[in-house]
């Protein structure tokens, strides 16, 4: 796989506003020159999660994790590298090198790719030519900008318009098979999948058509809706249908909303509410949740009102509990018998949608209430029941004001104390004071930490380097460093270390970047010229050493006892 160019990824980094991109995800707090935040990456109570402005870094104390804006799209979006860096880009109005993108790119994948597109626009343009799936939609109040927004199409009756249209080879054939967009009877007999359909396209994260899920226009001709079955593209588990306009329609998503059908998210934006999205014909998974709570802060799941809509809320519930980390809210509207938000929203408008959602269900009374249900809590058996129910699953919300709260309400439902109820700890492990003295930094990593903290310092420095030669651990690491600024003389904190990402020292040099040192920019420039000054004369001993060596054991020639007359000399010089 070809490497984006270094000289790309700095400009890159050098553009981008890393704190920006972290507070779209993560509520950040000013602290000093800094920003600070409950880490995203592990559970935890107080913040130890540091976004540095000046350094383009972020970095937990808690649990480790630490680096750029790149790798922060790649841990907290779960993108790959290629598609971290698009998706930087394209908020920075750059374009990736074509050829790296051509070379980067999976050729297999990118077909994949293309089928599913291809498939879509097919789709599209049948729609424009069906009388039949048009009235359907008309009926339905689509309009055709909405259309265009979701790319809706039409699968033709038949068993192989799709088939006939795009699979005009083997090989293309084959891609439609792997595409999901082909089945195959027991005679080995290929036909389309979809036939007779309304045919809404799904959506990954970067807009690309993964999926298709298809309505019957006749509600006689069996099941309702049909998805593409999973795919090496297409994980239902881990996908929302609509996520895809959402983020293209909001530039701060607020609130997120879960219904259960296509039609239910497009009849939401018809009319306004431009936050929903739909569960691909699945239950609310684990990965479902993570997904909505990085896109917003608040989730309301949306679902009918009878026992199969409470079913569907308490596992949406079990899946959010573990995430309710502070700042997050979860909330669950369940709608009167008969009715689904596309028929809610087309009587009562955006207005009164917005009002029921105002009146949903908080999480935590849901909790509660469903626990209960079947309990009788004015007897002591009853609330030890609950409270025998409850302690699993509240062991499962991360530390923080939210799980106490809930702890504390348990207590006051069934009389138990609230400390009972919370998950024991483990005691934090003695402090180690090293002895005084112990583990002083050598001259190398003084300098190198220095750099880290303000990278413009190396260019304080001339080469030729006098101590390039010395052979001292980390030396040849503080020659590629100082040779990686005097080449970008502006380079930020993180991206010099993006130049060792895929590299042992990385690690080493992540956490020195972090490291707190006294001081100002001037006091460092002069400890490290002093840092460098010393290096260069542990160089000349070296050398002075390795002649006094050779003198003993095989005698020193004119040229050497001159060389060594002038390094006494020099050493005398530099005392």
């Amino acid at each position: 796989m070809a490497r984006i160019p270094d000289a790309f990824i700095d400009e890159l980094l050098a553009r981008t506003d890393i704190v920006e991109v972290i507070a779209a995800r993560v509520p950040l707090k000013r602290q000093g020159k800094e920003y600070s935040a409950c880490c995203p990456f592990h559970d935890e109570r107080s913040p130890s999660f540091t976004v540095s402005p000046t350094k383009q870094f972020y970095h937990c104390f808690g649990c480790g994790a630490h680096g750029t804006a790149l790798s922060f799209l790649m841990n907290y979006d779960r993108l790959e590298f290629l598609d971290a860096v698009e998706e930087l880009a394209r908020r920075n109005g750059m374009e990736v090198p074509r050829e790296t993108q051509q070379h980067n790119q999976n050729n297999d994948t990118r077909d994949l790719y293309n089928a599913l597109e291809a498939a879509a626009r097919f789709f599209q343009r049948q729609l424009e030519s069906s009388d039949k799936a048009r009235a359907y939609l008309d009926g339905r109040g689509v309009e055709a900008s909405v259309r265009s927004q979701f790319m809706i199409g039409y699968a033709p009756d038949g068993f192989s318009a799709l088939k006939d249209a795009l699979g005009t080879d083997e090989r293309r054939l084959k891609l439609l098979e792997r595409a999901g967009m082909l089945s195959k009877n027991e005679r080995g007999h290929t036909y389309d999948k979809f036939r007779d359909r309304v045919m809404f396209p799904i959506h990954d994260r970067r807009g690309r058509v993964i999926a298709f899920g298809g309505r019957v226009l006749d509600k006689d001709d069996g099941p309702k809706y049909l998805n593409s079955p999973e795919t090496a593209l297409f994980h239902k588990g881990r996908e929302l249908y609509g996520l895809w306009q959402v983020r293209q329609a909001n530039q701060k998503i607020a609130r997120l909303i879960v219904v259960e059908g296509y039609m239910d998210v497009v009849s939401l934006f018809q009319y306004g509410v431009a936050q929903a999205v739909a569960t691909l014909g699945t239950a609310t998974t684990p990965e479902h949740a993570e997904l909505l709570f990085r896109n917003a802060p608040d989730v309301y799941f949306c679902f009918d009102g009878d026992a199969a809509g409470q079913r569907a809320g308490w596992r949406a519930l079990e899946s959010v509990l573990p995430r309710m980390k502070d700042g997050r809210q979860a909330f669950f509207l369940f709608l009167p018998d008969g009715e689904d938000p596309d028929t809610i929203v087309r009587q009562e408008g955006a207005a009164g949608f917005d009002a029921r959602l105002q009146a949903a269900t908080p999480l935590s009374q849901f909790f509660f209430d469903e626990l209960g249900k079947d309990i009788n809590l004015s007897t002591l058996d009853g609330r030890a029941r609950l409270a025998e129910r409850a302690k699993p699953l509240l062991a499962q919300i991360p530390d923080g004001a939210f799980g106490d709260l809930m702890r504390q309400r348990l207590g006051e439902i069934t009389g138990i104390g609230a400390q009972s109820q919370a998950p024991a700890r483990p005691a934090p492990p003695p402090r180690r004071i090293a002895p005084s003295g112990a583990n002083k930094p050598s001259l190398v990593r003084s300098i190198v930490v220095r750099l880290l903290h303000k990278p413009a310092l190396a260019l304080a420095l001339e080469p030729p380097y006098g101590f390039a030669g010395l052979r001292q651990p980390g030396v040849e690491l503080l020659l590629e460093l100082l040779e990686i600024v005097r080449t970008r003389p502006d380079i930020s904190t993180g991206a010099l270390l993006e130049h060792f990402a895929e590299r042992s020292e990385l690690d080493a040099l992540q956490k020195l970047a972090m490291q707190v040192i006294p001081g100002d920019e001037e006091s460092w420039r002069v400890e490290l010229l002093d840092a460098v000054h010393q290096l260069d004369k542990q160089t000349l001993q070296q050398r002075i050493e390795e002649l006094q060596v050779k003198s003993r054991e095989l005698g020193l020639d004119e040229a050497d006892k001159y060389e060594l007359r002038a390094l006494l000399q020099a050493r005398i010089g530099r005392s």
